[in-house]
């Protein structure tokens, strides 16, 4: 079972490692060659394309849930059904995105009032055409949830990264050779639509015994999906109110802050690709458990994974914050680390703060407990939205962090206070236990750097001094936690076999 979580997760991070080199090569690549106004209606452009993706309204997830469930009951009846149902669901939801895309082309010049008038017509056809293309590749979210219920995770992993690689090859070609905005969405969607295809063509080879079978498409089994996935639903929506609209509303309140923040965004993106990249296996495995009626083994799961998460986005985001200027500095041009900086650190602290959260909500799905926990995500979603909204119309870009920073707080919160409660029947962990030894404990690992990086602000010349002293601290406390974690785990059963259900 570890063998194949880890086999998984070097396939996931594998897909981010590739997602990471594009997104390294691209900014600068293409700021070279195109001004920042086209730059930044280039990522405006994706931005609004990327929306399509949400319209998934959780189906992805809900196949590899129950494929994984499906499979450990030998139920073909039910694989077959939830796929079927899924894959009309999909394809209902492709007619709508480009409906609500085409609705976005018509009013692209109220929603960016500040977009020059003379690219205003490329913009509206480049986001026609990648808007269509994502839509049209939502079906193909059916068949990455089998991948992911049969536990396949390097079929996805490998035709995404080659998508991605292909995609930012042609927008790179395109850039240099002065081409218009029209012709690299249509890089964007060819490469889009060559991906599904290969997606298809790796379904039939892998599981050729699950099929669309329209006869299995039941009204129990449409309530069955709907039960699913109207949480995973609300969790869309609110995380598109804390991620999808911020680079949005910069572009309305400040666009010429477009382009630091866009890249900033993508740093910190990594941070939020590699914890899902990671613990994103443990999904099926939390679907097991809680078939065996396992609470204790999947509270183990639970405390053991989200203080593995704290120390990996403590190893990834201190060098982030730390350097934060520089990095913005050489990767894309000095003309916007002063702006950039700023951004990036308080993006970096919220997602850090947010994305420890990341393990908790893979159990969920995987237990199907999502559905207890409707209210925190929303509370997260409006209250990053509405922060974003005032701090945004007072201090532009920088303020539009702030309120991603305010929402994370908010969700954490909630974590301990209204979620960890209402889950405790089949996740077996108190919210004292979680805070201590989930968050509370890896967290102190940190405190040399964060000191010397306060210490830095105020006084460089006593900072510096003190900075490599610091951050071996750092990496002897991580090591100290993962060996005492990896000592625990020999001494005592991790998946004890009985039932821990209260």
């Amino acid at each position: 079972m570890r063998l194949r979580i880890l086999k998984n997760a070097v396939a996931n991070l594998g897909r981010g490692g590739v997602s990471a080199v594009v997104a390294l090569m691209l900014p600068p690549v293409l700021l070279r060659h195109m001004s920042p106004v086209d730059y930044a209606v280039w990522v405006l452009v994706l931005q609004i394309a990327a929306y399509m993706g949400y319209l998934d309204f959780g189906l992805q997830t809900a196949v590899g849930r129950y494929i994984a469930l499906a499979n450990e009951k030998k139920d073909e009846k039910l694989r077959d059904g939830i796929f079927s149902t899924a894959v009309a669901g999909l394809g209902l939801a492709a007619v709508l995105g480009i409906f609500l895309i085409m609705a976005a082309v018509i009013a692209s010049h109220r929603i960016f009032p500040k977009v020059p008038i003379s690219l205003l017509g490329s913009m509206r056809i480049a986001m026609m055409i990648v808007g269509i293309s994502v839509a049209l590749g939502l079906p193909a979210s059916a068949w990455n949830g089998v991948f992911v219920g049969l536990q396949r995770y390097e079929i996805p992993a490998i035709s995404a990264g080659t998508g991605k690689l292909l995609s930012a090859l042609g927008l790179i070609v395109a850039a240099i050779t002065g081409r218009s905005l029209v012709l690299m969405a249509c890089v964007v969607a060819a490469t889009n639509l060559l991906s599904y295809i290969a997606q298809f063509a790796m379904l039939r080879r892998v599981a050729p015994d699950i099929r669309f079978r329209g006869k299995l498409i039941t009204t129990p089994m449409v309530r069955e999906l709907f039960g699913y996935c109207l949480s995973l639903t609300v969790w869309s929506i609110s995380m598109l109110f804390i991620s999808g609209i911020d680079l949005v509303l910069v572009g309305r309140f400040d666009f010429s802050a477009v382009t630091p923040y866009a890249v900033s965004a993508t740093l910190v993106s990594f941070l939020g690709g590699i914890q899902v990249a990671v613990f994103g296996v443990i999904m099926p495995h939390a679907a097991g458990l809680y078939v065996q009626q396992n609470s204790r083994a999947l509270g183990n799961l639970l405390v053991k994974t989200t203080r593995l998460g704290v120390l990996l986005l403590l190893l990834t985001g201190l060098p982030l914050i730390a350097f934060a200027a520089p990095i913005i500095k050489i990767w894309i041009g000095a003309q916007f680390a002063q702006a950039g900086g700023p951004i990036l650190t308080i993006l970096v602290i919220a997602n850090m703060v947010r994305l420890t959260g990341v393990p908790y909500a893979n159990i969920l799905v995987g237990t199907g407990q999502q559905r207890l926990v409707i209210v925190s995500p929303l509370m997260e979603g409006v209250t990053n939205l509405v922060a974003s909204i005032l701090l945004g119309l007072k201090f532009g870009a920088i303020g539009v962090a702030w309120g991603t920073l305010v929402g994370a707080v908010a969700a954490v919160l909630a974590n301990i206070f209204y979620n960890l409660p209402r889950t405790r029947a089949d996740i077996d962990c108190s919210r004292s236990r979680y805070s201590l030894e989930s968050l509370a404990i890896p967290a102190l690992c940190g405190i040399p750097v964060c000191l010397v990086l306060l210490v830095t602000a105020l006084f460089k010349s006593i900072g510096t001094a003190i900075v490599v002293p610091a951050w071996l601290v750092f990496f002897v406390a991580c090591a100290i936690v993962v060996s005492r974690e990896g000592t625990r785990s020999n001494q005592t059963n991790l998946y004890p076999t009985g039932s821990g259900r209260p």
